[in-house]
C-alpha cells in the first residue's frame, strides 16, 4: 500500500472505528435479547427471531432517509453551507418520524401476518407480543440514525460510540430483570421484558444525542423551529433516501424470507437460523461502519470535486474491508460450535439439534461473507457521491 493510501486508510479508521464500535454495541443489544431469550425459552427466541426480522425490514427501509442525510450534510459542510446541512437534517427527522409512526400499524397486527405466512400459532403470538412493545422504538431509533448521520458528516463519531456502548451495557441488567423477573417481586416478562428494555435504551440514546448535538453544533441551530416543513429539502432527502431504503430492503428481504422458510420447518430450525444470523451480523456491521466512514470521506471529496481523493478512499477502503473479512471467515471456520453454544442453555433438550443446524449455517456464512462485505463497502462509496438510483435496481434483481 502506497503512502497516500496508507494515509487515507488511517483517516478511514479514525473516522470509521468509532462507527464500527457503535454498530457492534448497538447490535450487542439485540444479541443480548437473543442470548437471554434463548436461555429463557427456545420458542421465545424463535418468535423474536421472526419478529426481529420483520422489524428490521421496515426499520432499514425507513433508515434510508436518515442515511441520505450523511452524504448531503458532508457535501454541504465541505462547501460551507450550514443552512443546507440544517435543512436536510431536519427533514430527515420529519421523514423518519412519519415513517416510524406508520410502521406501528403492521407491527400491531403482526400476529395475523405471521400466521398468514405459515408460522406456528405460539410463535406468531409471542412475536406479536414483542412487536407491540418493541415496535415503538422505531421512532427514536430512526431519529438517532439521523443524528448519527449528521454527527458523522461533521466527523464527530466518538460520542456515537460512547452513547451506544453505554446503552448496550445498561441493557444487560435491565434485560435480565425484565425477562427473568427480579427484585421487589417483579414478574418474569419474557419476550415483553426484552422489548421494554430495548425501547427504553433507544429513548435514552436519543435524549443523550439531542443534548450533545445542541451543545457541540449550536451554530447549526438544528432544533430551532423543528416543526417548520421545508418542502424543497424534504424532497431532496426523500429522493436520495428512498433508493437507499429500497436497496437495503432488498438485502434484508432475502434474510427475512429465509427466516420465514426456516419457520416452516419448526421452532428449533428457526432458532438455529436466528443464532447463525446474529453471529454473521456481528461481522457484517464492522463493514457497515467502514462503509459509513467511506460515505463521509467520499461526500467531502465530492463537495470539493476532488476525483483523486475519491480514488484514494476507494482503494484504502477495499484493502481494509478485505482484511477484516478474512479475519471473520477464519473465526467462522475455526470455532462455529463454541459460538452457537453461547445462545442455548446447556440442559436444553434441543441443544444437539440447534448445534448441528447452527454450525452448518455458520460454515455457509463463511462462504458468502467476502462478497457480502464487498457490496456494502461499494454502496458506501456510491452514497458518498449521491449515486443511489443504479444500486436500487441492481439489488432487487441480484437478491
Amino acid at each position: 500500500m502506497t503512502q497516500p493510501l496508507r494515509t487515507e486508510a488511517r483517516a478511514l479508521l479514525v473516522l470509521g472505528l468509532p462507527l464500527v464500535g457503535s454498530n457492534i454495541a448497538q447490535f450487542a443489544m439485540h444479541l443480548t435479547d437473543s442470548i437471554m431469550l434463548g436461555w429463557y425459552d427456545v420458542e421465545a427466541l424463535a418468535a423474536v427471531t421472526l419478529a426481529g426480522g420483520f422489524y428490521i425490514l421496515l426499520f432499514l427501509f425507513g433508515a434510508g432517509f436518515a442515511w441520505a442525510v450523511m452524504p448531503m450534510v458532508a457535501e454541504a459542510v465541505e462547501g460551507g453551507d450550514t443552512t443546507r446541512a440544517r435543512r436536510v437534517t431536519r427533514m430527515g427527522v420529519w421523514l423518519s418520524v412519519a415513517f416510524g409512526l406508520a410502521s406501528m400499524v403492521p407491527f400491531w397486527f403482526s400476529g395475523a401476518i405471521f400466521r398468514a405466512i405459515g408460522q406456528a400459532e405460539v410463535v406468531a403470538d409471542l412475536g406479536q407480543n414483542y412487536l407491540r412493545i418493541a415496535g415503538w422504538q422505531i421512532v427514536p431509533a430512526l431519529t438517532v440514525i439521523v443524528l448519527r448521520s449528521f454527527l458523522s458528516a461533521l466527523e464527530r463519531t466518538q460520542v456515537i460510540l460512547w452513547v451506544t456502548v453505554l446503552t448496550a451495557l445498561l441493557n444487560v441488567p435491565l434485560n435480565w430483570i425484565l425477562i427473568f423477573g427480579g427484585p421487589f417481586g417483579l414478574p418474569a416478562l419474557g419476550e415483553r421484558g426484552a422489548a421494554i428494555s430495548t425501547l427504553a435504551m433507544s429513548a435514552l440514546s436519543l435524549l443523550i444525542l439531542v443534548i450533545y448535538t445542541t451543545r457541540v453544533a449550536a451554530s447549526f441551530n438544528l432544533f430551532q423551529r423543528l416543526w417548520k416543513v421545508d418542502g424543497q429539502a424534504m424532497a431532496q432527502v426523500f429522493a436520495l433516501g428512498v433508493p437507499i431504503g429500497l436497496t437495503t430492503l432488498a438485502e434484508a428481504g432475502l434474510f427475512s424470507a429465509s427466516s420465514i422458510m426456516m419457520g416452516w420447518l419448526g421452532p428449533v430450525p428457526l432458532a438455529a437460523h436466528g443464532i447463525a444470523l446474529q453471529l454473521t451480523s456481528v461481522a457484517f456491521v464492522i463493514h457497515v461502519g467502514l462503509s459509513q466512514a467511506a460515505t463521509v470521506r467520499a461526500g467531502r471529496a465530492y463537495g470539493r470535486r476532488d476525483e483523486a481523493a475519491l480514488r484514494r478512499t476507494s482503494g484504502a477502503l477495499l484493502a481494509l474491508g478485505a482484511a477484516f473479512a478474512a479475519v471473520a471467515i477464519v473465526i467462522f471456520l475455526a470455532v462455529p460450535e463454541q459460538m452457537v453454544r453461547i445462545f442455548v442453555a446447556p440442559d436444553d433438550p434441543a441443544l444437539d439439534q440447534i448445534l448441528q443446524i447452527g454450525v452448518t449455517l455458520l460454515l455457509m456464512a463463511a462462504l458468502f461473507h467476502l462478497t457480502d462485505a464487498g457490496q456494502v463497502l461499494v454502496l458506501g462509496l456510491l452514497r458518498g457521491v449521491q449515486d443511489t438510483a443504479v444500486p436500487m435496481w441492481i439489488a432487487p434483481v441480484s437478491y
